[in-house]
């Protein structure tokens, strides 16, 4: 699908960069159709071990109508598709760590091209530092730290099958995992 918001020389431009680092599986995606919902704020707040623990998920990101007018402002998206099969649950997070890591440094090229409100959901959550300061103010690296999805109340699930990409819950940490993170910019 190409994108209005992106030329078609542009954007093949990008798709060269997203190659380049290592990022072969994508879809472009018109930011108004990410579903920004507040049961998954909910879920964020009564079911995740990181709610109030991580500098990049809530309290410390925007409300759900701050995160649905955010989405707005932007005419073009990007989904990025990643898959992982882990032996052990505690696996994911250095895998998640290395991706999240690959993608700021494309957010920052993205950026650098000429895009300006180049903004980046991690697939999962921050992850980039070992420990997590929990606070914002004392994050320590908040130049590349960013959101994952669900943590700007964005129902990943009904936004990806609505592109015809694979996502389940898993039940067994022996299946494959589907992650996705959103590049968005203009």
């Amino acid at each position: 699908m190409l994108d209005e918001g992106i030329a078609q020389a542009k954007q093949e431009e990008l798709e060269k960069m997203f190659l380049e680092f290592g990022v072969p599986d994508f879809k472009w995606i018109d930011p108004k159709n990410i579903v920004v919902a507040q049961w998954v704020r909910m879920k964020c707040m009564f079911g995740c071990g990181e709610y109030g623990k991580s500098s990049c998920c809530p309290p410390f990101t925007p409300n759900v109508e701050e995160c649905r007018r955010f989405f707005s402002e932007y005419k073009s998206a990007v989904v990025f598709h990643f898959v992982k099969e882990v032996e052990h649950p505690e696996d994911r997070f250095n895998w998640t760590r290395k991706v999240n890591s690959g993608l700021s440094r494309l957010e920052r090229a993205v950026f650098l091209a000429g895009y300006e409100k180049a903004f980046l959901l991690f697939m999962d959550s921050c992850n980039l530092c070992s420990d997590c300061t929990g606070r914002r103010e004392n994050c320590k690296n908040p130049q590349v730290s960013r959101p994952a999805p669900e943590a700007m109340a964005v129902d990943v699930f009904s936004t990806v099958k609505s592109y015809g990409y694979p996502i389940d819950v898993r039940t067994d940490y022996s299946q494959e995992m589907n992650r996705y993170a959103f590049l968005l910019l203009d």
